[in-house]
């Protein structure tokens, strides 16, 4: 067994593969079939200092490393500059040799692609099993601390996506259907498309983390969607946050490169909010002194200070027991990653375990309580992406604070069991008021979303959530008429007085407060919430979906674009019908005490709407909603509208979002691996 250290230093006279004249060059190193490295991209360059670092495991020198360079893309597929090999057999063992390898393509060997510097160090390496586990998890440990630091942002980036002018035309008709991607390192994100126009307007908020204290390059495309075809880009252009002052607002109208038109921002940097990772026996919450600060700081009397900062979570990441084997040893290399909406950090790897323990303590900001806290347990691979293990998803207002539970890990779709469980503890604290107020606008959309598949049983299932829904407003119409028809004569006779006394007596406050008795009958009146959960059970049946096939090279490119349009329709069909399904189910939700915080919140709102409605003169109201409606624009020239009614009923989870937040029994006598999976038919 040999190892190979490799210093990656810069290249040379490197190839030209963007239309500016220049590359965003980086490098990859294979050993066989297996990517053993991938270098930073050096953007705009074609003499990249790269000076990086990696060490690659040999159990033979008779096959060469081979060293790719590639142009960077962020839209379409990376362009190939030039590769070359590196012959191992022929280094002199146990000193630093630079190496200078020349960049050829095998489509054009004649073509200069310019080289690569390297400086490789070539040592035996002959060590038994147990000494080579023993290193890579002291190893493991090291980088967990260099990845710990790595993980934690240093400030946040509020953009507001305003609007577009004067964009290049890229339809026949003149117009262009422009919607922009933006990126910053790792982070990803995509506004929505406005049809037919050269002067989008977006309207669209969204916070990014910055990772280093000096800013970033943000980068800004624009696309203008075809259907049945790949999107076009109308343009493109840079953002140096480095070179904007933090804590105020910049209004910028950023032109695009290579093409005519602006796109204009909304942007502020900010401090960066709490958030950290360490070990059990430092956790924020545990020590007196901080608790009582962090019990003051989201206290009553701070409930109109910084209203974006509305409490903090706190998540104990004990161990986990029973996990998949996901390696050929039986074995499994396990790490967690956790996710509050577009904060994301994860533990250590733990090496060949199917029952790790990682003890660490997570911190994060929360922004919103409506928040969903997701972690998926995943399998360490080093050749190749980690392995999906488990999941759970918690929401905030379901936690109770300080008490280990364990959760059942579930599948991606959170709709049944798969093997392990994982132990955790805990603890949210968190402003009521702030809470309450944020329930009313946008929540935070994410980063990155997963493109919408065509799918037969979720078209179904969402056609059948609806048809739920109708029937039941069928239902209570049927009923509403069998008054009218004098079915039953006691029933006929109580509705005729109800509704003439009600008529004849009709106030507006009579609708808001009609509202507030349902909400109380179901309160008083309704059964457990264990039943509920069982009612819910039956309303739905799960089938298992097969696994996504990736993509075969050899399919014919034709055939797919003449698919892109059905799929097009497909997706339409299937997301109206979730949409609508789930305005109905989170409604049905709301008066059935499904998140007694959002309950409460709609008793709170519907008593001032009943006191509001009393007291003050219908004309008075709505001519106070006009003057506010005409003003606004007036008033804040760049405010992004919303509804503060849907912006609620976004909070509140449908029956699908019910059932998968829903935590799984755990019978401590039965084996992962014989747990049956949950019917839920």
């Amino acid at each position: 067994m040999f190892k190979l250290e490799i210093e990656l230093k810069r290249g040379h006279n490197l190839a030209v593969r963007d239309r500016g004249g220049s590359s965003d060059p980086y490098v990859k190193i294979k050993l066989g079939n297996k990517d053993v490295f991938r270098s930073k991209t050096i953007h705009k360059n074609l003499n990249p200092l790269w000076d990086e670092r990696t060490t690659v495991i040999m159990d033979s020198l008779s096959e060469p490393l081979h060293v790719k360079v590639f142009d960077y893309d962020f839209a379409f597929q990376d362009d190939f500059m030039g590769s070359a090999y590196l012959n191992v057999e022929s280094l002199e063992q146990q000193r630093s040799i630079p190496v200078t390898l020349v960049l050829k393509d095998p489509q054009y060997p004649d073509q200069d692609l310019g080289t690569v510097e390297l400086a490789v160090t070539l040592t035996p390496k002959e060590s038994p099993i147990e000494e080579r586990r023993d290193s890579m998890q002291q190893q493991s440990m090291r980088l967990s601390e260099m990845h710990r630091k790595s993980q934690l942002w240093r400030g946040i980036v509020s953009i507001s996506l305003i609007e577009g002018r004067n964009l290049t035309p890229m339809d026949p008709n003149g117009l262009s259907d422009p919607y922009v991607k933006f990126r910053l390192g790792h982070q990803k994100y995509r506004s929505k498309c406005v049809p037919k126009t050269l002067s989008p307007q977006w309207r669209e908020k969204f916070d990014m983390h910055l990772f280093d204290e000096k800013g970033g390059v943000l980068e800004i495309t624009v696309w203008d969607k075809d259907t049945g075809r790949r999107d076009d880009l109308i343009g493109r252009c840079q953002l140096d946050l480095s070179a904007l002052a933090k804590e105020q607002t910049h209004h910028l109208e950023v032109p695009l490169e290579e093409s005519r038109g602006h796109i204009v921002l909304l942007v502020t940097l900010t401090a960066s909010a709490h958030v950290s990772i360490s070990d059990l026996s430092v956790a924020p919450l545990d020590d007196p002194q901080e608790h009582r600060e962090i019990l003051e700081r989201y206290g009553l009397r701070q409930s109109f200070s910084n209203l974006k900062d509305v409490g903090i979570v706190q998540i104990k990441v004990m161990r986990a027991e029973g996990l998949m084997a996901a390696d050929v040893t039986g074995k499994s290399d396990p790490f967690c990653v956790l996710e509050l909406n577009n904060d994301r950090l994860q533990t250590h790897t733990v090496y060949k375990n199917l029952n790790p323990e990682w003890n660490k303590v997570f911190t994060f900001n929360v922004k919103d309580i409506h928040s969903l806290l997701e972690l998926t347990v995943f399998d360490e691979d080093r050749d190749r992406s980690a392995d999906f293990l488990g999941k759970v998803a918690i929401p905030l207002l379901h936690i109770r604070n300080g008490e280990q539970k364990s959760y059942t890990l579930k599948n991606k779709e959170l709709t049944g069991p798969t093997k392990g469980v994982i132990y955790l503890v805990i603890d949210v604290v968190y402003n009521t008021v702030k809470a309450a107020l944020k329930t009313v606008v946008p929540a935070e959309p994410k980063y990155i979303e997963e493109e919408p598949k065509v799918s037969k049983q979720l078209l179904q299932q969402n056609f059948n959530r609806v048809k739920r829904f109708i029937m039941v407003l069928i239902s209570y119409g049927t009923y509403i008429n069998s008054c009218f028809e004098w079915e039953s004569a006691p029933r006929s006779i109580i509705s005729f007085l109800l509704f003439v006394v009600v008529v004849w007596n009709f106030e507006l406050y009579m609708v808001p407060l009609a509202l507030l008795l349902l909400l109380v009958w179901n309160y008083i009146f309704s059964s457990s919430r264990e039943t509920g959960d069982m009612s819910m059970e039956a309303m739905f049946e799960w089938e298992d979906e097969e696994e996504d096939k990736e993509d075969k090279d050899s399919e014919p490119k034709g055939f797919m674009d003449k698919l892109y349009a059905i799929q097009d329709v497909f997706i339409s069909v299937q997301n109206a019908l979730d949409e609508a399904a789930s305005y109905g189910e989170r409604i049905k939700n709301t008066f059935n005490w499904t998140v007694p915080f959002l309950s409460w919140l709609a008793i709170t709102a519907f008593c001032l709407a009943t006191v509001l409605l009393y007291l003050l003169p219908l004309r008075y109201l709505v001519l106070a909603w006009g003057v506010n409606k005409f003003t606004k624009k007036l008033r804040n020239p760049y405010l992004i509208d919303n509804n503060e009614v849907l912006d609620f009923l976004s909070r509140v989870p449908s029956d699908v979002q019910v059932m998968q937040y829903r935590e799984l029994r755990v019978d401590p006598g039965q084996s992962p691996n014989k747990r049956r999976r949950t019917n839920l038919s």
